[in-house]
């Protein structure tokens, strides 16, 4: 699969953000990764990615933080935006008024066996009737 699309990874964890990349890809879409908001959102602003993955938790700046700022730069105010946590989100609406375009639990992920799934996720963001949550149900 051939992809010119840019997708900003960002996520604390070492391990979790080279799963992920490597995922991505092999699915054909490039990738930049960065550990934490501040980062996330100075790479933002400079580069314009097609999508954000942003991990739940991140030092520096939180997600809530870091999505008011991407949604107040014109420039990056339209970027689609996942955030991807190990926990259940009990806030989900909280973070959609912030601007996430999906919320989707980690542990509904199995990227080591279904990889595909990750993608298919990946690849609803980018459809103009973009989902709320993903969950597991109702993909």
């Amino acid at each position: 699969m051939s992809n010119s699309k840019h997708i900003l990874l960002v996520d604390d964890s070492r391990c979790v953000r080279m799963s992920y990349q490597w995922v991505l890809v092999q699915a054909g879409y490039k990738v930049a990764a960065v550990s934490d908001g501040e980062e996330a959102v100075r790479l933002a602003e400079e580069h314009l990615p097609d999508l954000i993955l942003l991990d739940m938790l991140l030092p520096k700046m939180s997600v809530p933080d870091v999505l008011r700022k991407l949604r107040q730069c014109p420039n990056t105010a339209d970027i689609p935006v996942i955030v991807l946590s190990s926990l259940p989100q009990s806030n989900e609406q909280k973070l959609r008024a912030e601007g996430a375009t999906l919320f989707c639990q980690k542990s509904a992920l199995d990227i080591e066996n279904s990889p595909e799934e990750f993608i298919r996720i990946i690849e609803k963001a980018f459809t103009p009737c973009r989902v709320a949550s993903s969950t597991g149900a109702g993909l």
